[in-house]
């Protein structure tokens, strides 16, 4: 995340709806709603463009310093939905927040790295969560199994966090393992002995 915080003028949605969603939608506005620290729910118009711009640089869980007609505010995008077919922001979930408050989030975990030869990796997690300062958000945490042994095994615990971020997640969850990759005779073999193996429970 870079060190700076993004900044984006919106303004109040009044109104409400499916209609009126989609209606927002065609002139190139995202509904959102901002809650939190015992504020009531206000509803919100953000414009399309910044916002993809902000949450393509910054990543989901990117915080905004929000102008809303004239009142800023610092919020965190705590949900960003994405039409499944289209690939488009549908509405936003915004949660209040302070600076040198700690939030929990959702952090994506991205494997590099070439492990030993004859071995495959496989993710068992996308993502661990971890309470960190709400201007300190890293938009990922990097895994690095170059010439990682079959067998490895690197759990929630493992992970290089940054400093002041705290892991939620369970330490020994597990994130990435190195596993033996099967040859294909061997794999044939399996597929022959679980075939043999259904085969005799359905007698």
């Amino acid at each position: 995340m870079s060190d700076s915080t993004p900044s984006l003028t919106v303004a109040v949605r009044t109104g409400k709806g499916k209609g009126a969603a989609r209606r927002a939608r065609r002139d190139g506005q995202v509904p959102a709603v901002i809650y939190g620290h015992g504020a009531d729910p206000q509803h919100l118009l953000l414009p399309k463009l910044e916002l993809n711009t902000i949450l393509r640089n910054y990543g989901l869980n990117a915080v905004i310093d929000l102008d809303i007609e004239g009142t800023k505010q610092l919020a965190l995008a705590r949900q960003v939905d994405v039409h499944p077919l289209r690939d488009y922001v549908e509405h936003v979930d915004f949660l209040l927040v302070r600076r040198g408050e700690k939030v929990i989030v959702d952090i994506p975990v991205i494997v590099e790295g070439i492990p030993m030869g004859g071995t495959l990796t496989v993710q068992e997690a996308g993502s661990v969560e971890v309470e960190v300062d709400a201007l300190a958000i890293p938009e990922n945490i990097v895994v690095d199994v170059e010439n990682a042994a079959a067998g490895t095994i690197i759990t929630a615990g493992d992970l290089n966090l940054p400093a002041g971020a705290d892991l939620v997640t369970n330490a020994e969850y597990a994130i990435v393992a190195i596993n033996e990759a099967k040859s294909a005779s061997t794999a044939e073999e399996d597929a022959e002995a679980e075939a043999e193996a259904d085969e005799a429970a359905a007698e």
